[in-house]
Formats: structure tokens, C-alpha cells, sequence
């Protein structure tokens, strides 16, 4: 590691690594995960969950080999009154590195000494909302993590350390129920696509804006549909902040494909969960097989202070 010319660190590109998928070795009734006096509901018919009762920072491996599969199966869990934002931060990223390789995000604010965490804030005196809004009618911008990376995350952890009374909910996409809704006839006519995700953009964005670059940009080929090692469902993984363009595909043609794909996605409200922020919430996603956008709708100065873990995974497959 090093520095450049303003003082931020830099760092090597990442290596490839051999990812375990723990989800493969769970017990399927979830006993060591959701035992005694734990409850699960649904936040909708066909993306989310709540659970309380559960103490993530309690749990023994096969309980995490569990919430692996627990949260593949619902693609996003939010669970409620437990102690994992307040664990130091030492101890929280032990308990993300059993998931995978822990990611070091090229462009964002990290803790001092931990570049590991992720931080998504907003301070009490933070008034771009305002300038935000001059140029954009909503501030939904659907996403699935650094997908530019050749191994993007897997298990995801974001744990709320402040957050608004009301406001900043962020929005999850069943990105394997949207495959399923398309005819199989377009189905077959996604099967061995492949896209660019590129990460120049967010780099040039942060350094316009003053922030430091971490590690130079890159961009990596994956399919457009994936297959979830654990649950062996197929998902689409397109996203319109990172997915650049179809390989093979003229650019007109690529980009109509993708726009279909991406209306499909934010469209499809059917297949959405809305999570709302509590204090003490973890939310835990698979973002192999879900998109997500946050959301900016708060404007009484409250402050969001969220901290994400990112696990990486196995470079996607079809």
C-alpha cells in the first residue's frame, strides 16, 4: 500500500481468491439460527424478512453457514433488536470474513485504520439533498454492489448506527423472481449473454467531487444471468449504475435490450421490499441475486450513519 499525491491510500489491484459458499452447508430448518423465542415474518410475498429474537454476534458457525441460506432463499433479512452495532469494529469484521474475503471499497469513507468498512452518512448540517434535486426528480438509483469487480460481493451486512425518525428506507428488487417472470422464449434469448461493469465512472465521480481513489478502476465480463451456488436459482445481473454494455451487441441494440431489463427491475414493484431503518437494524442481503437503491426523502436534518460489510464472492456463472 502506498499513497498518492493527496495523501490517500492506495492499493494494489485484488488478487483472485477461492470463495466458500457456507450457505451449502446449512441445515435447512434453520435451527441454529432461529431457535428459542426468535420470530420471522415476511415483509412481503416475495422478497424479505424480519427477525427478531436472533443475536447475529451469538452465533456459532453453523448458524452463520444458516444465515447464508436464509438470506439467499429471502434475499433480504432485516434483523431487529440485537447487539451486532455496537460490537467493536474489530469484532464485526470477524464475523463478516467468515462470508469471504472482506471488500475495501476504491471510493469511499472508511473508520481511520479500518478501510474494510463502508460508510453511507449523511450528517445533521448536509444540505446537497437540495442541489440533489435540482437535476433529478427522484433519487431512486437501482444497484447491486461494485458488480465491476471480477468478484463482487455475496452475503452483505449494513448495520445502522444513527438513522432519521423516518426516511431513508432502501428499496430490494427479487432479481430472481424478475428472470422468472420473463417468457421462456426470452429467457432463452438472455442464456450466454454477457456484460461490461465498469467502475471508471465512480472513480472519475469521486475524484471530481475531492475524494481520494483507493485502487485503480476496473471493469470485468459477467453473464447477464447468474446461478446462486447455494440455491441453484438463476437470477438477472444487470444494473443500470454499473452495467455498461452487451457484448457482441451494437450499442443501439444493446442499449434497448438493457433498457427493457432495467425498466422490468424498477417496474416490477410486485417483487420489491421497502425496509425501514430502526435503530440497532442489521440488514443482511445477497446481492448476487438482488438489487437495491437507497433513498433520499428526509429533509429534517436528522443525521444516517450506516456502516456496510462486504464479503466478496465467486466470480459469477451462468
Amino acid at each position: 500500500m502506498n499513497t498518492d499525491q493527496h495523501g490517500h491510500n492506495r492499493y494494489a489491484p485484488l488478487e483472485p481468491f477461492e470463495h466458500y459458499e457456507h450457505g451449502k452447508d446449512a441445515d435447512p430448518t434453520f435451527k441454529n439460527l432461529l431457535g428459542e423465542g426468535s420470530h420471522i415474518e415476511d415483509i412481503t410475498a416475495s422478497i424479505g424478512a424480519e427477525v427478531t429474537g436472533v443475536q447475529l454476534s451469538q452465533l456459532g458457525n453453523k448458524g452463520k453457514d444458516e444465515l447464508a441460506l436464509l438470506v439467499a432463499q429471502k434475499k433480504v433479512v432485516a434483523f431487529r433488536d440485537q447487539d451486532f452495532a455496537s460490537l467493536p469494529i474489530e469484532k464485526a469484521l470477524e464475523f463478516g470474513r467468515y462470508f469471504g474475503r472482506l471488500h475495501i471499497h476504491p471510493a469511499s469513507g472508511a473508520p481511520k485504520g479500518f478501510p474494510e468498512v463502508h460508510l453511507v452518512h449523511r450528517g445533521a448540517d448536509d444540505k446537497s439533498f437540495l442541489e440533489f434535486f435540482d437535476n433529478r426528480t427522484n433519487s431512486v438509483a437501482w444497484h447491486s454492489d461494485v458488480t465491476y469487480e471480477n468478484q463482487p460481493p455475496g452475503t452483505t451486512f449494513l448495520y445502522a448506527l444513527d438513522v432519521p425518525s423516518s426516511g431513508g428506507d432502501t428499496l430490494f428488487v427479487n432479481q430472481v423472481k424478475a428472470y422468472e417472470r420473463l417468457s421462456p422464449a426470452f429467457r432463452e434469448r438472455l442464456a450466454g449473454l454477457q456484460a461490461v461493469h465498469s467502475g471508471y465512472e465512480q472513480a472519475t465521480a469521486a475524484i471530481n467531487r475531492g475524494s481520494g481513489v483507493r485502487r485503480d478502476p476496473i471493469s470485468s465480463i459477467h453473464p447477464i444471468v447468474r446461478t446462486h451456488p447455494a440455491t441453484g436459482e438463476k437470477a438477472l445481473y444487470v444494473n443500470p449504475q454499473f452495467t455498461r454494455y452487451i457484448v457482441g451487441f451494437k450499442q443501439e441494440e444493446s442499449d434497448y435490450l438493457l433498457k427493457f431489463l432495467y425498466d422490468h427491475i424498477a417496474l416490477s414493484q410486485d417483487l420489491q421490499a421497502r425496509v425501514r431503518w430502526k435503530p440497532n437494524t442489521v440488514v443482511v442481503w445477497d446481492n448476487r441475486v438482488t438489487a437495491h437503491s437507497a433513498l433520499i426523502d428526509w429533509q429534517d436534518g436528522q443525521r444516517r450513519h450506516i456502516a456496510r460489510i462486504t464479503p466478496q464472492a465467486e466470480r459469477p456463472t451462468e
